[in-house]
Order: C-alpha cells, then structure tokens, then sequence
C-alpha cells in the first residue's frame, strides 16, 4: 500500500479538483506496483464494466521486465511469465483456452474449481469430502447453505451430514456420505449445483490515455510500463531542479567562506538585516537566495568540521545533478531505474503462485451425475413401462411368493422384461 503513493510529493502525477472543488487530488496515484493486474478491478459504468481478475505479484513483475528488455514481444511470450490469473482463495481454473482468448482480446470466461479430495473416516469406514479451498468470490457460508439446500430438496442423494471444521490453520468443511454413495458422482453434483464451480468474466477494460480501451496483456503490461516512465522522469527533473537550488546556495556559502572576515564585518555594520543582505548582494555578486542563507547560517557552521562538511556537500551534489542529468538524456537508464525497482518489489512482497491451472475437463453431462447400477426395465401388454433397480428383486425361495416387480390391472400382464444399466 505505501507503494501506491510513493513519490508523489516529488510532482511525478497531475493534481486535479475534487468533485466540489474545495481540494485538489491526484488524477491517478504514482504506484510502483501494476495494481490493475495484481489486484484485480470490477467496476460498471454508463455503458461498460470492467472486471479483471487478480494475479501473482512475482509473474507480473517477471513479464514487465521481459517486456522492457523486448518491446516485441507476443501475448503467447509474455504468458510464458504470466500464465493465467491467480486467485488469492486458491483453487483450481479448468482450461487453458479461456485464458488465451482473454489475454489476447481482453475478454473471456475462465472456470473457477475448488478444491476437494477425499477421506476415509476410520471408526464408520464411510467416505466423505473435504473442501479446502473454494473459488475466488464465493461465499463459504453460502455454499454450505446451498448444498444443505441440495440435500434437503432430494437434488443430491448421499450426502449424512455437511461440518464447517475451519480454524485459523485454514478451510475445512467437511461432506459426510452415506454408506452406498459414490464419491465421484457427487462431487459432480457439487461442482454442478453449487459454488464449488464458478466462471469468472473477464472484461479487461481500464483507462487509457483518458479513455476507456478494452486492453489485452500486453496492452494493459505497456500501460503500466509507459506509466512508470512518466513518473521516473519527472521524478528525476524534480530531484535534479531541487539538487540544483541546493547547489545554488552551497556555492553562495563557498563565496562566503573564502571572504569570511569580510563577509562578518560587513554583516556587524549593517543597520538591520535588509541593509545586510543588499549588501552582500553588491558587495559579493550573490543572489537574493544566497544572501538570505548567508545571513541564515548558525555560527557553528563557521567551525573547520562544518566548513569541511560544506565543501563535501558541495562536490556531492556536484556528482548528484551530473547523474540526474545523464538519467534524462538517455531513455535507457530510465528503464533501468524501471526494472531495478520492479525487482526490488518482487524481493520484498512476491510470494508464489497459489491458483494451480489445469486442462481443461469436459463439461458435466447429465451421464456424470447419474450413480450407475443395473435396472429392470417391464412392459405390461396394455403398453404400461416401469423400471426398478434389480436389487430390489428377490430370489424366491421354496414356499415363498417372490417379488412384485409390476403391479397390472386384472386383464392386463407383463409382456417384455429388459436389464439395462442407468
């Protein structure tokens, strides 16, 4: 956060009036960090909206700095830094395609996956489902209650009882199922009916150049590179201006210390301190600025350790205003500046990737949430069809009477009997 506002004391952004006038305020902070990117943004306006998802602080920085070095590069080059979006809740984004499509027209619809694996619990035997991580945006208190929603209403069979066992060490709820459920099915239930499968919109739109612009990533990565060229140099043209004031007045305590006798006994005879200052002005050929800085100087600077300290301000600042100067002459040590300060951010605040992006599944056809067991499938000769799992059926022991699989009215008979799988 300090490193939004970062140097911009030193004039590097336009200060404009507020909404009422009453102050004025920066037309866009002087940040260090592309937090468009990093951050992420979701807005609606007249018209338009934006929604950029956020990513990884290290994989930004690492494409900024390849495109610095090669201004030509391709969206596809600069995905080998920055693959895809990373999600501070983790997960998982299905599919690679998606992702291609939003970095290289600015728009596209990426699929968020939670994470979720199973455990046996020893003492029942029984499986249930842990779910550590959910995508970015939803609600854990909401998905419990949608999936308890689920269970109630007979949308999804096999699920006991659902826990939110979370603490400080991380995200835990916790699935129970029941003995016969499969663990497959449901979970592409989950991921069907709940949040535990969200898509993101990307919409990369931003202000640039003053006005809206659908950005890709190279677009949007040039911005920001364009941004901080800006503030470096006129960063520089400040600290130069104010190297050069300070210059102005070290010579004029130069000038006054080679006539230091002088200097004071012009001073002692002087009426008040405007006689004193017009006379060093004509006296010793200094300005206004330097005078009153003479006639500002404490006593003690005029010791031989404070007047050394003044000659090495001098030189330094001398070495200060030649740097400065060379920055502004070549545009390549303003990039260097550029990079070295990217890498000093991604020293200090990168951390590693947290979203992990796999290929892309199929969609969950109805198939996938079906549990598979064989059917018995009977047609009575009026045209009457029912099915009935086959474990439903009995065999008939000696005496017995056997199952009723169809019940028929008195004329009418089971005519055909098929087993087929769901």
């Amino acid at each position: 956060a300090e490193k939004m506002p970062a140097d911009i004391e030193k004039e590097t952004v336009d200060f404009l009036p507020n909404y009422d006038d009453s102050h004025k305020e920066p037309a866009v902070l002087p940040s260090r960090i592309p937090n468009l990117l990093i951050n992420g943004a979701a807005g609606i306006a007249v018209g338009m909206a934006t929604n950029i998802p956020p990513h990884n602080l290290t994989e930004v920085v690492d494409g900024l700095v390849a495109l610095v070095e090669n201004p030509e590069m391709t969206v596809a080059q600069l995905m080998q830094h920055i693959p895809g979006p990373d999600f501070p809740t983790a997960g998982f984004i299905h599919g690679r395609e998606a992702i291609v499509q939003a970095y290289n027209e600015g728009k596209g619809i990426i699929q968020m996956r939670g994470k979720a694996f199973t455990e046996t619990v020893k003492r029942t035997g029984r499986e249930q489902i842990i779910i550590s991580e959910i995508p970015y945006m939803v609600n854990k208190k909401r998905l419990i209650e949608q999936i308890a929603e689920l269970v109630n209403e007979k949308k999804i069979d096999g699920i006991g009882d659902i826990r939110d066992e979370s603490d400080r060490e991380g995200m835990r709820i916790v699935i129970e199922l029941k003995r016969d459920a499969v663990v497959e099915i449901i979970l592409n239930q989950l991921y069907k009916h709940t949040g535990l499968q969200e898509s993101f919109g990307v919409n990369m739109l931003a202000i640039a150049d003053g006005r809206p612009k659908l950005l890709n990533l190279k677009e949007a990565l040039k911005a920001f590179i364009e941004h901080r060229k800006e503030v470096v140099t006129r960063r520089t043209a400040y600290d130069l201006r104010k190297a050069e004031e300070r210059l102005h007045i070290l010579e004029g305590y130069r000038i006054a210390l080679d006539n230091l006798d002088a200097v004071i006994a012009l001073i002692r005879g002087s009426a008040d301190p405007k006689v004193a200052k017009e006379g060093l002005m004509a006296s010793f050929a200094l300005s206004e600025i330097q005078a009153q800085a003479i006639l500002d100087l404490r006593l003690q600077r005029l010791t031989g350790l404070e007047r050394h300290k003044i000659m090495e301000e001098h030189r330094e600042t001398l070495e200060v205003i030649a740097k400065l100067r060379a920055i502004l002459a070549d545009e390549k040590e303003i990039y260097k500046i550029i990079v070295t300060e990217l890498q000093e951010i991604k020293k200090n605040y990168g951390d590693e990737r947290r979203t992990q992006i796999v290929d892309r599944s199929e969609d969950i056809s109805v198939e996938d949430m079906i549990v598979d067991e064989d059917m018995a499938v009977t047609i009575s000769h009026d045209g009457y069809i029912k099915r009935n799992p086959v474990s439903l059926y009995r065999a008939q022991r000696r005496g017995g009477k056997g199952k009723m699989g169809t019940t028929t009215k008195e004329e009418d008979f089971v005519e055909y009997l098929f087993i087929a799988s769901m």
